[in-house]
């Protein structure tokens, strides 16, 4: 458990009243990366407070009238997720670029062009959410921010997420070099070996990753590999 000393502070102002919970800063991280974790393994301290410095504490009433429960982990996750949270200026401008940075690769690797059928470059988004002023929160879970994020996009881009089947066809060989790349990217549906010893393999996959899927498998086997989209 961390020291009082070190301990951040997330506070929320609700009904009148101040609501506080002390955190490990190493919180900070997993939060910055969208992780989703239970708060009570975090808190210096398992409790509530009106003001954490002076010691003081909310009536359970007010805790009840606020929050609906008595659950220092529901009471803790409510007020990082709508309160403030005490970070240095240069915690929240990490956190910020690491989120802004996987919404966009995000998007990047799950949605195409739909005039086109391919991904658009992960620039393209970027400065596509630069013109519409897209501002991410780093408290807010990333498939929301995602959510926003596209429906900022949809009046200035051809955007939509799709998902691609392929076939695909390996020696049997590649197919052992290949495998651990086919199930990062995608779901394999259905597979046969045929009578010369080849694998063959209908998968599913972001519409995005088929391009850099199909590079990378190719690479592996020298060009023998066969990939089509259906």
């Amino acid at each position: 458990m961390v020291n009082l000393d070190e301990a951040i502070v997330a506070r929320l102002e609700s009904h009148g009243e101040t609501f506080e919970v002390l955190l490990d800063p190493a919180v900070m991280n997993h939060l910055k990366q969208g992780k989703e974790i239970d708060l009570t393994e975090y808190l210096a301290v398992e409790d509530v407070f009106k003001n954490s410095r002076k010691g003081t504490r909310p009536a359970e009433d007010k805790i009840k009238e606020v929050f609906g429960t008595g659950n220092i982990s529901e009471i803790a996750k409510r007020i990082v997720e709508k309160g403030e949270v005490q970070i240095t200026a240069e915690q929240r401008k990490e956190m910020l670029e690491a989120k802004r940075h996987r919404v966009i690769t995000y998007i990047s690797a799950n949605a195409i062009n739909p005039q086109t059928k391919l991904p658009h470059p992960y620039t393209r988004i970027e400065l596509a959410l630069d013109e519409v002023k897209f501002h991410v929160d780093p408290f807010r879970p990333l498939d929301k921010e995602i959510e926003e994020a596209m429906k900022l996009l949809r009046p200035v881009l051809p955007i939509r997420f799709e998902k691609s089947k392929v076939a695909i066809k390996l020696s049997g060989p590649d197919y052992g070099k290949c495998f651990d790349d086919m199930i990062h990217y995608g779901l394999i549906e259905r597979e046969e070996w045929t009578a010369d010893g080849s694998w063959i393999g209908l998968m599913e996959l972001p519409a995005g990753m088929v391009p850099e899927l199909t590079e990378k498998l190719k690479h592996k086997t020298k060009g023998t590999a066969s990939i089509k989209t259906i």
